[in-house]
């Protein structure tokens, strides 16, 4: 299986250059949500995605190997390809992954609760609030510290 389908790498290409045109204009840069989800299938380690760089291998987003200290940055999506796990397994896409929660709030999640794993279950509250009603006016992402304790 590819990591990347074109559509979904198009969509982080979209999200990168949005991010650098705010940074050259000065302005916010955007909180886009995670569009891609890596996982090794045998262990913790999970990768969330917002962008893609256009060396077409320089993926940002939330990255979560599984010490319990999710960290924002860069990451190679070449490197996680490499990777070979027992019985032939290599790192995986979550076909079904799809998310409406900006990239800080899965962070501040993942940080708090020690994974990406236990973000995730943490999140599905919010994520069912954000789907039910419509989004705010003012573009603010739900306060993380709302979230239920881990």
């Amino acid at each position: 299986m590819d990591l990347l389908t074109p559509e979904i790498a198009a969509r982080l290409r979209a999200n990168a250059d949005a991010q650098d045109a705010a940074s050259r204009a000065g302005t916010r840069e955007p909180d886009p949500v995670p569009l891609v989800k890596f996982f090794n299938p045998l262990g913790a380690a999970t990768w969330l995605a917002t962008e893609l760089d256009a060396d077409g291998d320089t993926l940002f987003g939330l990255a979560d190997l599984g010490f319990g200290c999710p960290e924002l940055g860069s990451f190679s999506l070449s490197e996680i390809a490499a990777v070979r796990l027992p019985f032939g397994l290599g790192i995986e896409r979550d076909i079904g992954f799809s998310s409406a929660v900006p990239l800080s709030v899965w962070a501040h999640t993942a940080r708090r609760s020690g994974s990406i794993l236990d973000a995730a279950r943490l999140l599905r509250a919010i994520e069912s609030q954000l789907r039910a009603s419509p989004a705010p006016d003012d573009g603010d992402a739900p306060d993380p510290d709302q979230l239920p304790p881990p």
